[in-house]
C-alpha cells in the first residue's frame, strides 16, 4: 500500500499571475486544495519539501495530508504542473479527500516471473501496451503497484485485464472490454529464422 506523504503549507493572501511568481522566487509552489463539498483553499508548499515527495516515485497515487496552520486536510494528488523549460513544479491541485473515501488513481503495472516466460526464455520481448493501470479503490488502500505475472507465456500471447488478479478493494475504470496491458513479440531474429524454415518447406 502507497504510504501517506505529509507536507506542511501556508494559506495564499493574493492569487493570481504575479503573487505567484513572487511565491516562486522565494522557493515557494503555489497549489489548491478543493472538493469534498467545501470552498477550494489557495494555498502554497516549499518547493523542496514537494520536491522530495515527487522523486517517491508514487506522489500521484499517494494520499496527503496538508497541514494548514495546524489544521491536516487529507487530499489526493490530481496534477501537478511544470515549468517547461526548468522542469521545476509550478502548481499543484489537491483533492480533498474524507478518509474511506473512493478515489480513482492511476498505478503502475510490475511485471514478474519471467524467467518461467517460455516466451521470454526463447528470446521473445515483453512489449508493455499500458504502463499504468486506472483504479477505483479506498484512499486508505492505495496499492503501490499491480504485480502480472508472465509465467506461462509465450511468444505471440497477449496479457488481458481478465488473467490480472487486481489489490483487493480495488477494481479497474474499464469494465465494458477485456484490454492487452501487453503481448510478447518475437526479436527479429526470431522472426527471420521462423520465416527462413517456412520459405524452406
Amino acid at each position: 500500500m502507497s504510504e501517506q506523504l505529509t507536507l506542511a503549507a501556508e494559506t495564499r493572501g493574493q492569487v493570481g499571475k504575479g503573487a505567484s511568481r513572487s511565491l516562486r522566487r522565494e522557493g515557494r509552489v503555489p497549489a489548491v486544495i478543493y472538493g469534498n463539498k467545501q470552498d477550494p483553499v489557495s494555498i502554497h508548499l516549499e518547493e523542496k519539501a514537494l520536491m522530495r515527495a515527487l522523486m517517491t516515485g508514487h506522489f500521484m497515487n499517494s494520499t496527503v495530508i496538508l497541514d494548514v496552520a495546524g489544521t491536516a486536510a487529507l487530499t489526493l494528488p490530481k496534477d501537478v504542473a511544470f515549468d517547461p523549460v526548468t522542469d521545476r513544479p509550478v502548481h499543484v491541485d489537491f483533492l480533498r479527500i474524507g478518509e474511506h473515501s473512493t478515489v480513482t488513481v492511476q498505478v503502475p503495472v510490475r511485471f514478474t516471473d519471467d524467467a518461467t516466460s517460455p516466451g521470454i526464455k526463447r528470446g521473445g520481448v515483453l512489449n508493455i501496451v499500458r504502463h499504468e493501470l486506472e483504479l477505483v479503490c479506498d484512499a486508505s488502500a492505495i496499492p503501490d503497484d499491480v504485480e502480472i505475472s508472465l509465467a506461462g507465456f509465450d511468444v505471440g500471447d497477449a496479457i488481458h485485464i481478465s488473467s490480472v488478479t487486481l489489490p483487493k478493494g480495488s477494481k479497474v475504470t474499464i469494465e465494458d472490454r477485456d484490454f492487452t496491458i501487453a503481448t510478447i513479440v518475437a526479436p527479429s531474429a526470431l522472426k527471420s529464422s521462423e520465416g527462413e524454415a517456412a520459405g524452406g518447406e
